[in-house]
């Protein structure tokens, strides 16, 4: 899987706006819309599963990392934004530290395989110190946009 089967390029967010957790979630989710991915119907409900799914122990994965991700039936195939914050938003992340990369995935529930092998690729790509500062650095979408096709090349990737 590369970040191309699951990304809408229109989503990429070079600076998110909110300043907390749930903001963060909603402008992610809104970003979908904009781009097509998501009924603007459906946006609070799957705003609220992936809350939900927050309570259950927060995507905030350390490094200024976040990965929220939910299944929902309003969606037929895996979809996802990669969003920045310069400023960082406190995620209640694993080390406590705010986040700057966000990776947000949305997945039918019939296609947990697909979901599994995104969450799988962006951790693989997350773990290279250098593409996460050049991501977090970058204050474009097409910046964004190039460095994801880049860790599609698998330049990054050991």
């Amino acid at each position: 899987m590369k970040f191309a089967d699951f990304i809408l390029t229109g989503s990429v967010k070079a600076e998110v706006q909110a300043s907390d957790k749930q903001g963060a979630i909603r402008e992610l989710v809104r970003s979908l819309v904009d781009a097509g991915g998501i009924k603007k119907d459906d946006c609070d409900g799957i705003v609220k599963a992936i809350i939900k799914r927050e309570e259950l122990g927060s995507t905030g994965i350390g490094r200024g990392i976040a990965v929220p991700h939910t299944k929902h039936s309003c969606v037929d195939r895996l979809v996802g934004t990669v969003a920045v914050s310069r400023e960082g938003i406190d995620f209640d992340s694993l080390d406590c530290e705010k986040v700057n990369l966000f990776f947000l995935l949305i997945s039918p529930p019939d296609a947990p395989g697909d979901h599994l092998r995104a969450l799988e690729h962006i951790t693989r790509q997350l773990k290279d110190d250098s593409f996460c500062r050049f991501l977090k650095q970058s204050d474009t979408q097409d910046k964004i946009l190039d460095l994801l096709k880049e860790a599609d090349a698998n330049v990054y990737v050991k």
